[in-house]
């Protein structure tokens, strides 16, 4: 099974297909503990039994009807402080490869959601090895909703629910797709176009310079995102201040 012959130069080339695993990370992290794991390789599981999410979340997907999925690269021409733009990179990656079949709606929302509109298709999960100040290995897990059309939250949804096929989506079809334009932007990020990623990364950012509610530390309040620093943190300006947020210092609460 997905034996997918991507046209990439290394994304994909090797894949490691696994039934059923706790977590495509894991299973990625152990190749790399285990052995030289070359850059490019993927682990694919149908059915992932403890996938976690970014604040540490259970993910859960039916089994055989989404792409759950790690890849493992070495993006050592990147600091520790700069890691956040792998994640730009990625989710670029995937909104390349999903916006014709979503259409405008798709979003990137901070700091690894991918949305359609106010709901959730899919979430990413980066988890890096350093190498003195540098990345040394990072293993990029997504989970993303295909043909799954009975979800456990009203706030998700799947590529199938939001435009639907009669015979639902080519997982493989799919998954070929992706490896080609997240290499695409990963090749491009390496090449030192940074500029070009963060500005394109800005015009698909959920909310992005609209008001919105919040809440860090316990408090409610209104502001409006004016983009996100080489570190990550999501920019907001309320009531003329500019704040910067971390990862887990802010939510959004309710769309406006």
């Amino acid at each position: 099974m997905y034996k997918i012959y991507p046209k990439t130069l290394f994304l994909g080339q090797i894949i490691q297909y696994l039934p059923t695993c706790q977590s495509t990370n894991d299973e990625a992290s152990a190749l790399i503990a285990r052995t030289d794991a070359a850059e490019g390789t993927l682990v694919i599981t149908d059915y992932q039994t403890a996938g976690r999410g970014q604040r540490g979340n259970l993910w859960l997907a039916a089994s055989g009807q989404n792409l759950t999925f790690s890849l493992i690269l070495k993006p050592s021409f990147l600091r520790a402080t700069e890691q956040f733009w792998l994640n730009m990179a990625i989710s670029l990656g995937i909104y390349d490869a999903l916006q014709p079949l979503t259409g405008d709606l798709l979003r990137v929302k901070w700091p690894n959601d991918i949305y359609v509109g106010s709901k959730k298709l899919g979430g990413i999960l980066i988890e890096n090895t350093l190498h003195g100040s540098n990345i040394a290995w990072s293993v990029v897990g997504m989970g993303l909703n295909i043909n799954q059309t009975e979800l456990s939250y009203v706030t998700a949804t799947s590529l199938q629910l939001e435009s639907p096929l009669p015979n639902g989506y080519d997982l493989s079809g799919l998954l070929r797709m992706l490896c080609t334009t997240i290499e695409q932007r990963y090749l491009q990020l390496r090449s030192g176009q940074r500029e070009e990623l963060k500005n394109n990364y800005l015009q698909i950012l959920y909310r992005y310079q609209e008001e919105q509610l919040f809440e860090s530390q316990g408090r409610h309040f209104r502001g409006t995102i004016i983009g996100v620093d080489d570190a990550g943190r999501l920019a907001v300006v309320e009531n003329g201040d500019v704040r910067y947020f971390g990862f887990k210092e802010v939510s959004f609460i309710l769309d406006i």
